[in-house]
């Protein structure tokens, strides 16, 4: 039978835990995903689980930050004066903002602490710095392309 290898498009059930095992995200509520194994639409860490698995078989393993989220920088945490806000904003801790880098970059952040004067913004991702668990289903190697007959 034929093992999962970076280039192969799979199909895959899968849940995410935390290190004391509480689940932080799962396949079970909107169904399997699918990604190429070598592209960027998963961690690193998962794409290595699935890598020689075989469809049908289930496997579970524990992802060091430097394979999933990365470790947290903080580099990434900002404290802004509220007064350097543009006026029609009215931030909330957990409030997700879509911030413009000098070099023109977009980064997702997050709102993460207020006082009366400052608020303060992080960009890491939320799951950053953690070891997580993830037990997963290859449901299939898919096709990339229908095969036709020899003409």
């Amino acid at each position: 039978m034929a093992t999962a290898q970076p280039g192969d498009t799979v199909e895959i059930d899968f849940v995410g835990r935390f290190e004391d095992g509480e689940v932080f995200d799962s396949s079970e509520e909107r169904g399997p995903i699918t990604f190429t194994i070598g592209g960027e639409a998963v961690i690193e860490g998962l794409q290595n689980i699935v890598k020689g698995m075989e469809p049908g078989e289930t496997k579970a393993e524990e992802v060091p930050p430097e394979h999933a989220y990365g470790h947290r920088r903080s580099d990434m945490v900002k404290e802004i004066e509220r007064a350097h806000l543009p006026d029609d904003m009215d931030p909330e801790v957990g409030v997700a903002l879509r911030l413009r880098l000098d070099n023109g970059r977009r980064v997702k952040a997050f709102v993460s602490k207020m006082t009366e004067d400052t608020v303060t913004i992080d960009a890491n991702h939320p799951l950053a710095g953690q070891t997580l668990t993830f037990e997963v289903t290859l449901n299939a190697i898919l096709d990339e392309e229908p095969v036709g007959e020899a003409e």
